[in-house]
């Protein structure tokens, strides 16, 4: 398992730029938002840890077609789910998905408190937002999984994962979101919404690979 969690790490990287486009299009949106909501440096405060999860989300959509796509061109997705049962191959796409959040996401993570102070965002937002994104962002790394096994097949299927996934991810959005907005607004809560957060990032720790499991091997079937 940490051969094969090195191994993704370096296919993340080196397959299509990987976390560099990421962070390149992560950087291309937050210099966007400015031009369409004005100049304004209190709305872009007040809307910043919205913007830099949305932001960080379709970013981390953009590499999940690549998911299992080097397995299944070089022939190792079949020995992988020929050779492993179904708790097994759960576990190995478990420990893929890790090695994508690393390689492709977790750079997004580190980028974000950079991002925030262009968005005028105070230091308790930046690091709230951040630690959000650090606890809610493999989830969508979970959810992804799912709609990549599906996918695999398909010649073009990065947008049909984004399609599949994208209505799933909204409450990681709504609560990674309130989290980041409950650290700086004072009526609002913050320990509440990451606690959830942080639920729903380990019930999709389970859930994500073993779904994305059954379709490989219903796939390969």
């Amino acid at each position: 398992m940490w051969s094969l969690f090195l191994r993704d790490i370096r296919l993340s990287i080196r397959a299509g730029g990987g976390a560099l486009t990421g962070v390149i299009f992560f950087l291309a949106v937050i210099v966007t938002i400015p031009f369409g909501v004005g100049p304004d440096l209190n709305l872009l405060a007040r809307i910043g840890p919205a913007i830099l999860w949305i932001s960080a989300l379709l970013a981390c959509l953009l590499g999940l077609d690549r998911l299992f796509q080097a397995d299944r061109e070089d022939g190792s997705l079949d020995l992988l789910v020929l050779g492993n049962d179904r708790h097994m191959l759960a576990l190995t796409v478990l420990v893929k998905c890790l090695a994508h959040w690393a390689g492709s996401v977790l750079p997004l993570v580190i980028a974000a408190p950079l991002l925030g102070l262009f968005m005028n965002m105070a230091p308790v937002g930046i690091g709230a937002t951040a630690l959000t994104l650090l606890v809610g962002t493999p989830a969508i790394t979970f959810i992804g999984a799912a709609g990549a096994a599906v996918a695999v097949a398909l010649p073009r299927g990065g947008l049909l994962i984004s399609v599949l996934v994208l209505p799933l991810i909204i409450p990681v959005l709504i609560f990674g979101v309130s989290a980041s907005y409950g650290a700086v607004a004072d009526p609002d809560p913050f320990l509440q919404p990451f606690l959830i957060l942080a639920a729903l990032t380990l019930f999709l720790a389970v859930l994500g690979p073993v779904a994305a499991a059954l379709a490989l091997r219903h796939g390969t079937d």
